[in-house]
């Protein structure tokens, strides 16, 4: 009997033992499952990649080998094709490559300090379609110079592509990369400038993101949800095959399609159940395009900050406000930054200054400060601001002296900073109050947003032309409808324009201030100026470094003409185009009427208290 017991006892802990260790065979089989299913599809994604990678080295192979216009041109276009259709990981893999492939007929400088002065021509596809599709006669040196630099470049890409360490939120982020880059530069005209091929290349990247929708399939818990995808994708193409650029309605697009891929986006990840492990430029739940959670504040700073809270704002507006941290008195940061005028002072030049005071509503959003971008930091800015003699004219130690001595100050510093009351602290202070006014409440936004529906039809009408044939949106990026560039939002970028010294379109001389020349000396970085914000613009007059335009009309008429240059203003750089735009009176008003609606409601409010 105790032996059957035993028996008995040695098989029960037998089967146990068996059904454990199919158990763990069974989850390492799951386990391997996944990893094979997530090896599989990276390189499921990367075939489908390098297959277009190849056929667009053919293509731009062939046009370096033509003769003819007519090759030349059937040539591009096919290239240019297989170069948009694998866009998405191009741009999302090799951000660099792509922007050197991508790049405007401009030529760029890259200045790292005075010792490190890079000046470049561009060899893009961008240069490519100027130089074909031209009235000119072809310069088929430079063509074929341009095809073959961008034919190895696409093969080292090809060599050194390897996508089998993919994961899910890889993919997540390509996907979303791609979708907005189509709404802020893709359907802008941004990078085909002459051919304005850009809804037909904005198919091509659909067509794209559906291929690799269709491979991780899988992924997918929700199966409805995947369908969604798929049949939003598809009502995006259709959408899209509207031939004509300069009446495209993008204000419906990106409400009705960009707008409603970010919600898919986030059920997605959601079903994914995706974990990001950090977090870029834009917040990984990002509701909306055009949100006041859409950014990540700590992208665009130089030191990371654990995050603001209720009481350094507190403090950094006290900061802000306060003229005794000046050597007088007499002056605080909002002497020159009002905010009933958004935030600027209302004069053509500051008290002493060379230029007028910018805007600091959504200052933060971009990486450079300063007209001439001469700062990288909301926080080094304000020591350029700290020192000027027309200025606060005192030193860092002076000011944490004046802090150091006023007991709520340091209560405060004491109990947010840990009771160290530095230079850089008293800066930060300052700086994370700057960065909460960034507040995306507008008409416009609180209507794209499907909050009110309000706007206009005129007004509707000035967002599409500025976003389509006034081609304002090819520096001014939505957005923020600054110059810092989407997707990564790593550069903000700046322009030559031909800015005259005063309002005369007859007998034009450009403005005297030198601007990015004035920082290292470069030559071909002479009357470069930044590409501010255009949200606020109502309240932000006068207009330009020079505060030579008074209203926004005059604004709108100085790039209908085609810059500096329509005005007779002769200079090699600009980068502007120098073309007139066309825009009808009507157009020109309707282009006002958006700007205006751009102006945030808690400013408005503001502006008539007074």
């Amino acid at each position: 009997m105790i032996w059957f017991l035993i028996k008995q006892i040695k098989k029960g802990v037998y089967v146990y033992i068996s059904l454990f260790v199919l158990s763990i065979i069974s989850c390492n089989r799951v386990n391997k499952d996944k990893t094979e299913l997530t090896l599989n599809y990276g390189l499921e994604i990367q075939k489908n990649y390098t297959n277009k990678l190849i056929e667009c080295q053919a293509h731009v192979d062939s046009l370096s080998k033509s003769k003819l216009k007519k090759d030349f041109e059937k040539h591009y276009l096919n290239a240019r094709k297989s170069f948009k259709q694998m866009e998405p990981m191009l741009a999302f893999l090799e951000a660099e490559n792509y922007k050197f492939l991508n790049a405007p007929n401009i030529l760029k400088v890259e200045e790292e300090d005075a010792t490190n002065i890079k000046i470049m021509k561009p060899k893009s596809f961008q240069v490519l379609e100027e130089s074909i599709f031209t009235e000119e006669p072809l310069d088929t040196i430079k063509i074929k110079e341009t095809a073959d630099l961008i034919y190895h470049r696409l093969r080292l890409i090809e060599k050194n592509t390897r996508l089998n360490y993919f994961k899910d939120h890889h993919v997540l982020w390509l996907l979303r990369d791609a979708i907005l880059r189509v709404s802020q530069t893709g359907i802008t005209g941004f990078d085909s400038p002459v051919l304005e091929q850009s809804l037909e290349e904005a198919q091509d990247v659909y067509k794209t993101l559906q291929e690799y929708l269709n491979i991780v399939e899988n992924k997918f818990k929700n199966k409805e949800l995947y369908n969604k995808w798929l049949v939003e994708i598809n009502t995006t193409i259709e959408t899209l095959n509207e031939k004509d650029f300069n009446s495209f309605d993008r204000y419906s697009f990106i409400k009705n399609h960009t707008q409603k891929q970010l919600g898919l986006f986030n059920e997605t990840v959601k079903d994914w159940n995706t974990k990001f492990p950090f977090t870029l430029a834009l917040e990984n739940d990002a509701p909306s395009l055009f949100s006041e959670k859409t950014f990540n504040n700590e992208y665009y700073t130089d030191i990371k900050n654990a995050g603001y809270s209720e009481r350094v704002v507190k403090l950094g507006r006290e900061l802000f406000n306060d003229k005794k941290l000046s050597k007088d008195g007499t002056m605080s940061c909002a002497t020159c930054h009002k905010k009933a005028k958004a935030f600027t002072d209302g004069l053509s030049k500051s008290a002493g200054q060379l230029r007028n005071s910018p805007t600091l509503t959504y200052a933060s959003l971009q990486q450079n400060f300063f007209y001439d971008n001469r700062a990288g930091s909301l926080e080094g800015q304000i020591v350029s601001v700290v020192k000027n003699s027309n200025e606060f004219h005192t030193d860092l130690s002076t000011i944490k002296e004046n802090v150091i001595n006023n007991p709520e100050y340091k209560a405060q510093f004491d109990s947010i900073y840990n009771g160290k009351i530095s230079d850089y602290n008293i800066r930060n202070a300052i700086a994370e109050y700057i960065r909460t006014l960034n507040n995306f409440n507008s008409k416009f936004d609180k209507n794209i947003n499907n909050e009110e529906a309000t706007l206009t039809s005129n007004e509707i009408n000035g967002f599409n032309l500025f976003m389509g044939k006034g081609k304002c949106a090819t520096c001014h990026f939505a957005p923020v409808f600054n110059g810092t560039v989407p997707t990564l939002y790593k550069d903000t970028e700046i322009e030559l324009l031909g800015i005259p010294a005063a309002n005369d379109t007859v007998n034009a001389i450009v403005d005297s201030d030198f601007g990015r020349f004035n920082v290292f000396g470069t030559e071909e970085r002479k009357f470069f100026f930044k590409t501010p914000t255009v949200r606020n613009s109502e309240l932000t007059a006068p207009y330009m470094h020079n505060g030579v335009y008074e209203t926004l009309e005059e604004v709108i008429d100085f790039y209908n003409r085609g810059g500096g240059a329509g005005i007779g203003i002769d200079l090699e750089y600009q980068t502007l185009p120098p073309d007139e735009l066309n825009l009808s009176e009507q157009e020109q008003k309707d282009l006002v009427l958006f700007l205006k609606s751009l102006t945030d409601s808690d400013l408005k409010t503001a502006t008539s208290m007074l």
